[in-house]
């Protein structure tokens, strides 16, 4: 391995860090639904109000951070999104009233989502050439499935350790408050020196978002992200589903939430991303029959026995559905490379994909939410189930078009390239 290799490979994983780390906060849910519940006293409709308003918020300024992360170093960005996340938890951590959550969550979405993300993307893109771009994000993917599990866990311990209660609760909380902090000091030291910016400066930001807006792909690519994440926004909902359906201890609760929301990262993220890269070889071909893979797996959820003496048949087959959904995260940006976009508009096209493609999270756990709330038990979670597959099935009619796109460009690549040679 040469000492460039051993630099990129280092810059990567001080950027699996920062993504491994910023988002435990904002969904707080993953690992403490339940608790969340009992000792900040949330519904399941005010749970999906917070993480709505944290999306809204995003989903506005993902453009913003397309821009900024254009425009400014990605290697000052990441580190004051860090940061700022860590701080905000400082106060989260002392249970405000639900209207104070909702300025918090907000400006959690600010700093993760606008100051962080976008330069993030970028900053992995540029680590890479386009072959590469399915392995990088599926590795990325992966990797932040690592330090999500150690983190969670760790915050879980916390939990345990301090009672299990109102007080460690907030001890969990503060935890990734200051794991934040951390990250982004150390992102802020270790970064200096490397590139992680793209090698055409931009002269104007406005300029670059216009470009990106014109390139078709673009919102192809977004769109498939979009069918993507509104089916991963339902796997929070596989966490009460075992709990009320099956018994699930509360002591496995936090655990299982955590495998189901982390540890799969780990395994989906490189898996898509190689099978997508060498079977598939491509990894918008690979979503497409992803989508389709969903489908059998969501009828055994549904059709499994609701006792529980079946809760370890519902562990699999929940598990296994959010499996194949994190390898479709690990690989849903790939295509950006697949799609032709310049390398010096990327931010701004991330900041547009960001922007369609996260959207789901300003209504969909309102709406998964609100299902629950108005029909309790099982009828509520054969709704939502029933959703996600209609979902899945109009994720692989979508993906059946960026593929059709995909082929195209690679047509007129090829014979851009002939005709040059």
């Amino acid at each position: 391995m040469t000492s460039h290799d051993k630099a990129k490979w280092l810059r990567f994983l001080i950027l699996i860090l920062g993504g491994g780390t910023i988002y435990k906060l904002a969904n707080l849910k993953d690992a403490f639904y339940i608790p969340m519940q009992e000792f900040m006293g949330l519904s399941h409709t005010e749970i999906g109000v917070l993480l709505s308003a944290n999306a809204i918020i995003a989903t506005a300024l993902f453009v913003v951070g397309g821009v900024l992360a254009d425009r400014y170093d990605t290697r000052k960005l990441i580190p004051l999104g860090l940061i700022g996340t860590g701080s905000l938890g400082l106060y989260l951590a002392t249970f405000p009233p639900f209207s104070n959550l909702l300025i918090v969550f907000c400006l959690l979405a600010v700093c993760a989502d606008c100051i962080f993300w976008p330069s993030l993307l970028k900053a992995i893109r540029t680590l890479g050439d386009d072959k590469e771009q399915g392995r990088l994000f599926g590795l990325l993917e992966g990797g932040r499935g690592v330090i999500d599990t150690l983190v969670a866990f760790s915050a879980l311990g916390v939990f345990v350790a301090m009672g299990s209660g109102e007080n460690g609760l907030k001890s969990a909380i503060l935890f990734y408050s200051v794991i934040d902090i951390l990250a982004g000091t150390l992102t802020w030291l270790l970064l200096k020196g490397g590139n992680t910016q793209s090698t055409v400066k931009p002269k104007n930001g406005m300029s670059n978002l216009l470009e990106a807006i014109k390139v078709p792909g673009i919102w192809l690519v977004s769109l498939n992200v979009f069918m993507v994440y509104i089916v991963y926004c339902g796997l929070t909902y596989f966490i009460p589903y075992l709990k009320e359906m099956y018994g699930l201890p509360v002591a496995l609760v936090g655990a299982y939430g955590i495998i189901n929301q982390y540890f799969l990262k780990i395994l989906g993220g490189p898996a898509g991303g190689f099978i997508a890269d060498k079977h598939f070889k491509s990894s918008s071909r690979y979503l497409k029959w992803a989508f389709l893979a969903l489908l059998p797996l969501m009828g055994v959820i549904m059709l499994i026995p609701k006792n529980p003496g079946f809760i370890y048949a519902g562990m699999a087959a929940t598990l296994s559905f959010a499996l194949i959904v994190f390898s479709m995260r690990g690989v849903f940006w790939a295509p950006m490379g697949e799609v032709g976009i310049p390398q010096h508009i990327t931010g701004s096209a991330f900041g547009i994909g960001c922007l369609i493609g996260y959207a789901p999270g300003m209504f969909a756990y309102v709406i998964y939410g609100a299902i629950l709330d108005h029909f309790p038990g099982q009828q509520g979670y054969n709704y939502v189930f029933s959703l996600m597959s209609v979902l899945a099935i109009v994720g692989f009619m979508v993906s059946s078009l960026l593929y059709q796109a995909v082929r195209k460009n690679s047509t007129v690549t090829g014979k851009v390239s002939a005709a040059q040679a």
